[in-house]
């Protein structure tokens, strides 16, 4: 049977180059072995990505959803960029809810560290913003690395927003993950919490920074000057 291809799916891969591909399978482990094990690349550049969206703003929901389960990783980011887009748009809780809960059901195909924090803080982060959070909690205790990424990377919107309440809590379940990419998450949350409020990182990290990955532990305190940096590297 004869593939389904959309018109702007048609566009993007005239425009695919392989060059720009085989970089996208080293930049995103993509390759034998690594995390995204399997993945398929056009050779997209994101700028190109996220024209195709704005140039297409009314594509329908069904083509979009047809999008986020494409076998081609830029086709998938372009599904979520025009996610993020709708939801921006939408009005009613109803709207909102409708948009989380596609997110949600195509956890599976949101499967490398890019196409989650395209997306995940400005869909499930602004969902939950004022709304129960103990999904999250579940999330990141998830044997699924990208959904404990998508746990985490939530915080980002509360964080921007000035709300830390669940930043450091969930930091501190996740000190003993054993994933590189989960170690940059958590410190990356933790560098803005501190943005917000160096004291109170420096209050976790007074208690935590001994047995934190390194990797962590770097990321959470490059806004510190040097003479603290090295502080907390010496613990």
């Amino acid at each position: 049977m004869k593939e389904k291809i959309l018109p702007i799916q048609q566009e993007l891969r005239s425009l695919a180059d392989s060059a720009i591909a085989k970089r996208s399978r080293v930049y995103t482990k993509s390759y034998a072995g690594g995390y995204g094990e399997g993945d398929s690349f056009l050779g997209l550049r994101v700028p190109i990505i996220r024209k195709a969206a704005k140039d297409n703003p009314d594509l329908p929901i069904k083509d979009i959803k047809f999008l986020i389960k494409s076998k081609f990783h830029e086709e998938r980011m372009l599904g979520l960029v025009f996610l993020v887009n709708l939801y921006k748009k939408v009005k009613t809780d109803s709207e909102e809810e409708k948009i989380f809960k596609i997110y949600v059901k195509h956890f599976k195909y949101i499967n490398n560290w890019d196409l989650v924090d395209t997306s995940c803080p400005h869909i499930v982060g602004k969902y939950l913003m004022n709304r129960d959070r103990s999904i999250l909690y579940e999330w990141i205790k998830s044997d699924d690395l990208w959904i404990r990424r998508i746990g985490m990377l939530a915080n980002w919107w509360f964080v921007r927003k000035g709300d830390l309440k669940d930043v450091f809590k969930m930091a501190k379940i996740l000190l003993k993950d054993d994933e590189d990419l989960m170690h940059k998450a958590v410190g990356w949350m933790l560098r803005e919490a501190g943005k917000k409020d160096q004291t109170r990182l420096e209050k976790f990290l007074n208690l935590h920074a001994h047995k934190m990955p390194r990797v962590m532990l770097r990321y959470s305190i490059e806004k510190f000057t040097p003479s603290k940096r090295k502080k907390y590297l010496n613990l």
